[in-house]
């Protein structure tokens, strides 16, 4: 089985989960796991949030950011996989100047 992000639309997510600007996804699903192309523009960020009953795995393709990440903080730029185990909180920020682009899957959503 093929996911084609190639041929899916962006989705604009403004403020998601409580971030700044606006989220931008292409997403897919089998009702149990969800996989993510995303990208963050300067100065979007995905809202602190903690994850109960799944976890996340943010692979960085392109751009530079940072995660906020329960207690810290972490620097991602491209070939870096920032993982949020479930019962542990994250954000993701673009702090850069370029697109944050990044691969996302969300296991047992």
């Amino acid at each position: 089985m093929t996911a084609d992000y190639n041929s899916m639309e962006w989705t604009a997510n403004p403020a998601f989960k409580g971030g700044e600007g606006t989220f931008y996804n292409k997403a897919f699903t089998d009702g149990i796991n969800k996989m993510m192309h995303g990208k963050l523009e300067p100065g979007s960020s995905i809202g602190y949030h903690k994850h109960e009953g799944n976890c996340e795995m943010i692979f960085i393709l392109e751009g530079e950011g940072k995660v906020l990440y329960d207690d810290g903080e972490e620097d991602v730029y491209p070939g870096v996989c920032h993982y949020c185990p479930e019962g542990h909180s994250h954000s993701l920020i673009n702090n850069g100047t370029k697109d944050l682009v990044f691969y996302a899957i969300v296991p047992k959503q």
